[in-house]
């Protein structure tokens, strides 16, 4: 089997990194834009001369231009039956792409692809596009498009995470606490606060119930925060991104 990367931006290669991290068997081709040249040489792949040469190539190709592009990329190629087109284009709507003989698949992998840690959103589920996302983290199949670009919110969050990871090392940096330890503990709290969610039956309001003893230090924060209004700043944040990838998409 032949994966091509149409577009080779920073999603496109932390993929390609977490497909080679997987022990990947399968050639990889690359388009001849952007980081290709780089990532060519840092694995030993093959860039192809143009688009076109691509797409007669390959049996699964991962679509990862920019979404206002992601249409028009399509546009021209010699696709067939039996080939499967991964777009990660967000807000790019199945109906929005031209007709063409290829299936193809929505899916939201985050940069963790590239340690085969993200959690991948995908829609329609198709057994092959399944089993190269699994390579890259779990792969979560969705019911309907409605439920994906609502999904999709969470690589906005992804980022928002890392943000407070960030001020948080800050934080402890300007107390005095050294900014490597900081840094591991507060990214091992996110991970471990994250998996007893994942990894646990227990519903999640349990869960933080247990955490927030009346007077103790996380009631405090929890309180504080309620004040400062992160919780409405927090959910009005998710709705922008929503709005903008249902009318503008991702752009």
């Amino acid at each position: 089997m032949t994966i091509g990367i149409l577009g080779v931006g920073h999603l496109a290669v932390s993929m390609v990194n977490g497909l080679m991290k997987a022990g990947n068997s399968e050639s990889i081709l690359l388009s001849p834009r952007g980081k290709a040249k780089e990532l060519a040489a840092m694995h030993g792949l093959d860039v192809c001369r143009d688009n076109r040469e691509l797409v007669e190539r390959s049996d699964i190709v991962i679509l990862a231009v920019r979404p206002a592009d992601a249409v028009s990329a399509l546009e021209g190629l010699p696709w067939r039956t039996g080939q499967l087109i991964i777009s990660v284009c967000a807000g790019v709507a199945l109906s929005q792409f031209p007709p063409i003989p290829a299936r193809i698949v929505r899916a939201m992998p985050l940069t963790a692809t590239q340690i085969n840690a993200s959690p991948t959103v995908f829609h329609p589920d198709i057994a092959e596009a399944r089993a190269l996302i699994a390579r890259l983290g779990p792969a979560i199949a969705l019911a309907s498009e409605d439920e994906f670009e609502v999904a999709t919110v969470n690589a906005a969050i992804y980022g928002w995470a890392q943000d407070l990871v960030r001020q948080s090392i800050l934080w402890g940096q300007s107390q005095g606490v050294d900014g490597l330890t900081m840094r591991q503990l507060v990214a091992r709290t996110f991970v471990a606060a994250g998996r007893m969610i994942a990894e646990t039956d227990e519903p999640v309001e349990a869960i933080l119930k247990d955490l927030v003893t009346p007077g103790g230090i996380t009631e405090l924060g929890l309180t504080v925060l309620e004040q400062q209004q992160q919780p409405a700043a927090w959910q009005a944040a998710c709705e922008a991104v929503l709005e903008r990838l249902r009318s503008t998409g991702g752009r």
